[in-house]
């Protein structure tokens, strides 16, 4: 990821066992509890041979459930033309989509929808600052 055109100082991965996390070091995610995408593979993932790729506002996102909102109403029709997503506004997730467990282009797929992602960074940066 880190080869990107878009990915420059300010953005930052997270990586623990099965689980990635990409985000901008002013979304309060220091802890990994703030707004981030995010992916995992555990059993349950390979046993369905699919897998998530998410946008999450977790504990530590200022006014959480008002960032959720806000965000949808900006980027939620957006976000819904996207092949596969689905908005959720409930608890700490924001979209997500589910991919096919396919080890053949695994890392493409993957980067390839966090390169969709980014595409929200604006409007991240956008509410958090009205927070």
């Amino acid at each position: 990821m880190e080869q990107s055109r878009w990915f420059e100082n300010d953005w930052e991965i997270y990586n623990t066992g099965s689980y990635l996390q990409l985000y901008k070091a002013n979304w309060h995610n220091e802890n990994q509890s703030g707004v981030h995408f995010e992916t995992y593979i555990e059993a349950a993932q390979i046993k369905q041979k699919a897998f998530p790729v998410s946008m999450h506002a977790e504990a530590d996102c200022p006014s959480q459930s008002c960032f959720i909102q806000k965000f949808l109403e900006l980027e939620g029709d957006r976000i819904q033309r996207w092949k596969g997503y689905k908005t959720v506004g409930e608890g700490y997730s924001v979209c997500q989509r589910k991919l096919p467990l396919n080890f053949k282009n695994l890392e493409e797929r993957l980067l390839g929808e966090f390169n969709r992602l980014r595409q929200l960074e604006a409007g991240i940066d956008q509410i958090l600052r009205t927070l």
